[in-house]
């Protein structure tokens, strides 16, 4: 029933006149848009994602995550997407924020959800090994994208229902960026896959929507090509699981990682993506068959993390270190500029 309410509000906001002056997505943003939403005009370049909006530089913790200071170093280093957490305020706001509590990431303690949005600005951003406060307050997602202000795309991990990706699709109409997010979901079953559609179907053909796809759930690489397909998605999210100890890094890219999964993807126009970031408490690379950041940079196997996943036709990185992925991409010929001029 909620799900049904919420095409409805989409509907109506559509079709309604907008309550301020829409803000005009700039050209950047638009050519980025250009080459996630056609792959193969592109398989030469491959793209960028800052995790967190990019708050470390190597493996140390320069920015806060989520915060403006890291959107705005993301766009001075050529990153083509930044990853925002959206959860929700007490009294109904969508707010950017990793953790479903404000203890690690802000000077507040508790629930975000227990917060108004008018108590969350008063929770100022820190750096988190530090615990050094920044001049940055917890900030709504509205705030985020007309910060973002069409330089760059925003990721958008939501923390909360899938239903409310319905809601952020309203929020990016309203604003006139629809080229300026990309939203996703997790798929694994024909179940999911029909929820999917459905959310697809709501938010509309004019922004970006991609399924996340884990190989302990989806093994075959035709499952892939039905979603792809099914869902005109201009790229797959892939989570690569590495849970064998005595395995130190895979030795292959596991199910979704193999030729017929590159040749659905350039079938389907499609990006294959990848994240080299670490998850917290986990052991490095977790989702990405132990070839994380780390081991690129520690080690100085770059070859075997990035330019492993390059080779079976990842044409998307998400990562802690976008400087440093960046910089060895276009030492491999695997970055293009952005013509501004046109």
């Amino acid at each position: 029933m909620r799900f049904v309410v919420l095409l409805a509000c989409l509907f109506l906001a559509l079709i309604a006149p907008a309550s301020h002056a829409l803000r005009p997505i700039d050209s950047r943003a638009t050519l980025i848009h250009h080459r996630l939403t056609r792959a193969n005009l592109w398989r030469d370049h491959v793209m960028v994602v800052a995790h967190r909006a990019g708050w470390k530089t190597g493996g140390r913790i320069v920015r806060a995550e989520n915060s403006f200071a890291a959107i705005d170093h993301a766009v001075s280093t050529g990153v083509e997407m930044v990853e925002l957490d959206v959860r929700r305020s007490s009294d109904g706001a969508l707010v950017i924020m990793h953790d479903a509590t404000l203890d690690r990431t802000t000077t507040c303690q508790g629930l975000v959800a227990e917060y108004t949005l008018a108590a969350l600005r008063h929770c100022r951003l820190v750096l988190e090994d530090s615990r050094q406060p920044t001049t940055e307050h917890v900030f709504t997602l509205e705030e985020a994208m007309l910060h973002a202000g069409g330089r760059i795309l925003i990721n958008i991990d939501n923390k909360l229902e899938p239903e409310a990706l319905v809601e952020i699709a309203e929020l990016a109409h309203r604003l006139n960026m629809q080229n300026g997010v990309l939203l996703k979901l997790a798929v694994w079953n024909a179940d999911r896959l029909q929820l999917a559609r459905d959310i697809r179907r709501a938010i509309g053909p004019d922004i970006a929507f991609m399924p996340i796809l884990a190989d302990d759930g989806v093994v075959e690489p035709g499952f892939l090509d039905r979603i792809q397909s099914q869902l005109a998605a201009p790229a797959a999210e892939l989570i690569h699981w590495h849970r064998d100890a005595s395995q130190p890094i895979t030795a292959d890219g596991g199910p979704l990682l193999t030729p017929h999964a590159k040749a659905v993807a350039i079938r389907n126009d499609a990006h294959l993506w990848i994240n080299t970031y670490p998850i917290t408490d986990r052991p490095e690379g977790m989702v990405a068959g132990g070839r994380g950041d780390y081991l690129a940079l520690s080690s100085g196997r770059p070859e075997d993390v990035w330019g492993f996943f390059v080779d079976r036709g990842v044409t998307i990185i998400q990562t802690d270190e976008p400087d440093a992925v960046i910089a060895w991409l276009e030492r491999q010929g695997l970055r293009r500029p952005y013509d501004l001029t046109n």
